[in-house]
């Protein structure tokens, strides 16, 4: 375990050198994403001034859901998503072999060659959205809550995680699987929508099979609603977030066998 803390460690570092050595860049692309998440915020401005609530939802438990959203979509966008887009190029050119000859596990070489500091600016962004929409709701959460939301937001990095590193793993049977991921990342936007307003039938699917809504819904909840029983709501994202990390886990060493390097 030290030695994989250590060479993380220096990843990171030359994630970081790398990213200062193109400022422009850098400030752009933060830039890009503080608006794009100010225009969702916005969206949900002028909804909530044609209606008063959106199912059991007010206007700040709302902009509380799409905080909690970008926090965990940023934190997951720094740490992983660049590394598992890149699989399918990887795959298809052969520059996996590289990273297959290293003397480390090979989910832990493609999942975490690059970082975003970019990202993780826009998710305390995130944090701060919550924090401000707390103090509209008058809601002032124990030390014990906010520590579990902390760890909610990690299990829906975790499901986001497995859900997209399971698509790149489809590359090694197709020749391009990029679609398949970037087609994730967008579709995992619904997140950020109040599970309310879902169909039954696509809810179900999207909380249990395909573990979507829960990401962002359940740690907002645990902050916005008194539940007489937080615990199941707690016991659902953390048996997702373990069984989506497993699977993928299985899937992964699967398609790793498909795999014929580019010298063969």
């Amino acid at each position: 375990m030290r030695r994989y803390i250590e060479i993380y460690t220096i990843m990171l570092r030359n994630s970081l050198i790398r990213e200062m050595s193109f400022k422009a860049n850098f400030i752009l692309w933060m830039l890009v994403e503080v608006l794009w998440f100010c225009g969702q915020i916005a969206f949900f401005g002028i909804i909530f001034g044609q209606v008063d609530q959106i199912g059991d939802w007010s206007k700040w438990e709302v902009v509380l859901l799409v905080g909690t959203h970008q926090t965990i979509a940023q934190l997951f966008q720094a740490f992983f998503f660049m590394n598992i887009s890149n699989i399918p190029e990887l795959v298809r050119t052969g520059k996996l072999d590289s990273l297959l000859v290293l003397p480390v596990d090979s989910q832990f070489a493609v999942s975490t060659k690059q970082f975003g500091l970019d990202s993780i600016l826009n998710a305390i962004l995130g944090l701060v959205v919550v924090t401000v929409s707390l103090v509209q709701l008058r809601i002032a959460p124990s030390v014990p809550l906010v520590l579990l939301y902390l760890c909610a937001l990690g299990f829906g990095v975790a499901i986001h995680y497995s859900i997209m590193l399971s698509l790149a793993a489809v590359s090694f049977w197709i020749v391009r699987a990029q679609g398949l991921v970037y087609g994730y990342f967008n579709f995992l936007n619904i997140a950020r929508y109040p599970d309310v307003i879902f169909p039954r039938v696509f809810r179900f699917i999207f909380s249990w099979l395909v573990p979507v809504i829960i990401v962002a819904n359940i740690p907002a909840r645990l902050l916005i609603e008194p539940l007489e029983e937080p615990t199941w709501l707690v016991v659902q994202l953390v048996v997702a977030a373990l069984g989506a990390l497993i699977l993928s886990r299985v899937f992964w060493r699967f398609a790793l066998r498909r795999y014929s390097s580019a010298s063969s």
